[in-house]
């Protein structure tokens, strides 16, 4: 991953657990807690890819292990935000761009009962039966409908920012993973490609230089 990828990610991804920490765990709600971390996730691995989903997934869960109050293992929601992210990552649109928001909602409805599920069944593993208590049916119901409501406020603009972090003149526009969002991005804000702009230069070029010449063979031009 690159060096502005890792700083975007790592500033989002605190940003979301000291909110969802200090505030939506504090607000009671019943049933499941909304997770902005997982929609930070999926918003970052919908722009970088599988591979960067995964390792942002894996930063994100565990730093979300260690943040108090932590009543499991760590490494457990690490493990399922890694999954989480891999898999979201792989519905990355090739252009970059998502034309309908259709697609990024299905996401976030695959990953909100993908990773209750997950995070049940590993702690079914380790002894944890927390989830059979509080009725696993209510969280699955609980943290969909949360997601649902926080994704049109936290996933479009997570998006847009890595979108944003592409755009660097100095990147690498030829890397894979980056260069079809970082070209979408310049030619949805531009209008203009770079192979118009280079055709344009040499263009204008050539007519320079014809203008000298003709000037140099005392051609009159109208």
């Amino acid at each position: 991953m690159r060096l502005n990828r890792i700083l975007l990610s790592v500033a989002l991804v605190v940003v979301a657990l000291m909110i969802q920490v200090s505030i939506l765990a504090r607000l009671q709600l019943p049933g499941a807690v909304p997770d902005l971390v997982l929609l930070t996730v999926l918003g970052l691995a919908l722009v970088y890819g599988h591979l960067a989903g995964a390792f942002i997934g894996f930063g994100a869960g565990l730093l979300a292990d260690l943040a108090p109050p932590a009543e499991h293992a760590a490494g457990r929601y690490a493990l399922v935000l890694c999954l989480v992210g891999y898999l979201a990552g792989l519905a990355k649109p090739e252009n970059g761009r998502i034309k309908s928001i259709v697609g990024p909602l299905l996401v976030v409805v695959a990953a909100a009962i993908g990773s209750t599920l997950l995070y049940a069944g590993v702690g079914a593993l380790v002894g944890d039966t927390a989830a059979r208590h509080v009725g696993l049916g209510g969280l699955l119901f609980t943290a969909t409908l949360y997601d649902l409501l926080l994704a049109p406020f936290t996933v479009p603009f997570v998006m847009w920012l890595a979108r944003r972090s592409e755009n660097d003149p100095l990147s690498d526009s030829s890397s894979a993973g980056g260069s079809d969002v970082a070209s979408g991005w310049l030619s949805s804000g531009t209008g203009l490609n770079i192979g118009d702009q280079r055709g344009g230069l040499r263009m204008r070029a050539a007519k320079a230089r014809g203008d000298k010449a003709g000037r140099i063979k005392g051609v009159k031009r109208l």
